[in-house]
This record gives structure tokens, C-alpha cells and sequence, in this order.
């Protein structure tokens, strides 16, 4: 039967050009009305670019002149009103809005898993906290949330008399995870459209207050998660996390790619897990050295540092005490405090 769920699940073959995402999940598509074999539909644009448009157009055209119940197509795409001196919007994220309170918002991100993220996020956020600035810590890992146990703190948030969730906090830091929000070990089983509407209420339906700074954790890969986050807010940049090894360098291009096609800066490279010194001295390259210096030389993108393999920084991980928390002028705290005043002065 020839309905509007009908025409929405046909749609979704369409991808947005340059993107491998459906033009439906970017909620562009407007006024779907069926009559009598007749479909009529608008599609709202954020970019002005007259090339999409046209793309677009005969893309749902031809998708929808291929069910066997269609007669006649009508697709009106409405591009974005010109403002005298502001620049074209860009792709289907142009329409993101601002976090108030928030003046910088810092992807964290990696190609693949276990490369350290999740700590290199807490430890920079604390990092940024002990320079004087006034940080938060978003954890959009949905599936697989680790920064409750990072930050040693377990409690849901309290509402506002806004109605809005206020952020539990340690270390100074404001924090928002999956984790506070779920019983134990309980999974989470969603599909894409329900990651994206969390990731929206984490941002707008979260009291930040005053920020200087909003870390965002993110999951491995370049997912939903990745690509809500882009569409929901305007990023100032990305941070890639990797190990020194080909198998992570090779994942973290495709990272970086995908911020660079989003119309994000990369910020820099952290090359986590360097090397590791012996008891007795012994500088040992378990992964490597030197990968992520010479992907960031090959990108053309600032080198932030490197972090050697520490004890104490996997002991604090697991403690809920993060080691520049509770010894910053041990040298493994150093590491990542060197990085946080590098990734300030190139944000500044």
C-alpha cells in the first residue's frame, strides 16, 4: 500500500551527495503527501549549493518513479534564504546550533578501539581543569560508556527547575554519560536514530552552565554517533588518539577524513602508548614509535605529544582516580598536561 512510510522507507535509498548517509536520516525531507498515486514532497536544504539540489531532486525522483503504485512525482527542494555577507551554508550539518554557556566544543576520537581514548579524554579533561579552565566531559559512547569508572563516580543527574539534567561532577570537571543513566551492566540495544536523539538531549537537554571547555568522547569508528554529533553541534575541532602501529594508523586516516568532509579542523594527533621504560632502564617500543608524528607531518596537523606507557595511568583508569588528578607533577601526569596546554594555545 502506497503510503508515506511507504515513500520514507523508499527514500532512504537516497544518500545525501558526498555522504554515506540517507537523506531521510538527516530529517531533510518535508510535507510528504500520497493521493491517489500522486506523491508530492519538499526537501529543505542548509547548504545553498544549487548542485545538490539538483542531485537530490533526480535522485528522489527516480527512486520514486520505480515503486509500482506511483503515477506522478512532484519533489520541491527549498534551498536556504541568502544573507548579505554570511557565508553558504555547508552540506547537512549547517544547521547546527551553539551550546549556550559553552565557548569550546572538543571532539576526542579514534580510529579503532583500545588505543586509549577514553583515558586520554578524562586525563585531558582534568588536565584542562588543573590549567585553571572549567571543563566538561561528555561521554558519547553509548554502547560501551567507561567514563563513570575513569572518573570514579556512579550517580544520576538531578533536574532542574528548567527541566533540564544538571551534570554530576568530579575533579572538577562536569560530567554526562550513558553510564549514569543505566542500571549495572545493563546493554544498550538502539538502533541509529535513538543514538541520535540521545547525543541532541546531551547537549540541549543538559544544564552545561559555563564552560570553557566541552570534551566529547567518542566512540571508535566513524558511526552514528560521529555523525550525529557533527549535525547536532559546531565542533572547533578534533583530537585523534592513536598507537604508534600501521593497524591503528591506518584507521585513524579514515577519522580524520570523515571530520575533514564534515567541515571539521583536526586539532592534533596524540600518540598514545609510545613506548615503555623497563625497570632497569630499558627503553621498550612495544607498538612502534614515531607513527603518529609521521601521520601527522603526512596530514598536515599539529603533533600534540606523545604518552608513554605508565602503570600508574592504567591503575588510575581503573581506580576512578585519574593520574593527573592525583600526581600531577609525576611524570605520566606531565605527559598529558604538556598536551593540554599544546591543544589550549592552538585553540586560543
Amino acid at each position: 500500500m502506497l503510503n508515506q512510510e511507504t515513500i520514507l522507507n523508499a527514500l532512504k535509498a537516497v544518500k545525501y551527495p558526498g555522504f554515506s548517509r540517507d537523506i531521510v536520516s538527516f530529517g531533510i525531507i518535508k510535507n510528504v503527501a500520497v493521493n491517489n498515486g500522486a506523491v508530492s514532497l519538499g526537501i529543505e536544504l542548509t547548504s545553498a549549493s544549487q548542485e545538490i539540489a539538483t542531485q537530490l531532486k533526480a535522485a528522489c525522483e527516480q527512486t520514486l518513479r520505480a515503486l509500482p503504485e506511483v503515477k506522478l512525482v512532484h519533489v520541491e527542494v527549498k534551498l536556504p534564504a541568502a544573507t548579505p555577507g554570511a557565508p553558504a551554508g555547508q552540506g547537512p550539518f549547517a544547521n547546527q546550533n551553539k551550546v549556550p554557556g559553552i565557548k569550546r566544543l572538543v571532539a576526542v576520537a579514534s580510529g579503532k578501539g583500545g588505543v586509549g581514548k577514553s583515558t586520554c579524554s578524562v586525563n585531558l579533561a582534568c588536565a584542562l581543569t588543573h590549567l585553571g579552565s572549567r571543563v566538561g566531559l561528555l561521554d558519547c559512547d553509548i554502547y560501551g560508556p567507561s567514563i563513570p569508572l575513569m572518573m570514579g563516580i556512579k550517580q544520576r543527574p538531578t533536574i532542574s527547575p528548567e527541566e533540564k539534567m544538571i551534570p554530576p561532577a568530579n575533579y572538577g570537571v562536569k560530567l554526562m554519560s550513558m553510564g549514569f543513566l543505566i542500571d549495572g551492566d545493563q546493554p544498550v540495544i538502539w538502533r541509529g536514530p535513538m543514538i541520535m536523539k540521545t547525543i541532541q538531549q546531551f547537549f540541549h537537554s543538559v544544564d552545561w552552565g559555563q564552560l570553557d571547555y566541552l570534551l566529547i568522547d567518542l566512540p571508535p569508528g566513524t558511526g552514528d554517533a560521529q555523525l550525529s554529533l557533527c549535525q547536532t553541534v559546531p565542533l572547533d575541532g578534533g583530537v585523534i588518539i592513536t598507537t604508534p602501529q600501521e593497524a591503528s594508523l591506518g584507521v585513524v586516516r579514515k577519522g580524520i577524513a570523515m571530520f575533514l568532509k564534515v567541515n571539521v579542523p583536526i586539532l592534533g594527533i596524540v600518540e598514545n602508548m609510545s613506548y615503555f621504560t623497563a625497570p632497569g632502564g630499558e627503553r621498550v617500543e612495544i607498538f612502534g614509535h614515531g607513527g603518529g608524528h609521521a601521520e601527522a607531518a603526512r596530514q598536515n596537523v599539529p603533533f600534540l605529544g606523545e604518552i608513554p606507557i605508565y602503570t600508574e595511568i592504567r591503575a588510575g583508569g581503573d581506580q576512578g582516580q585519574p593520574v593527573v588528578v592525583t600526581a600531577p607533577t609525576a611524570p605520566p601526569a606531565q605527559a598529558f598536561l604538556q598536551i593540554a596546554e599544546t591543544l589550549r594555545k592552538n585553540l586560543a
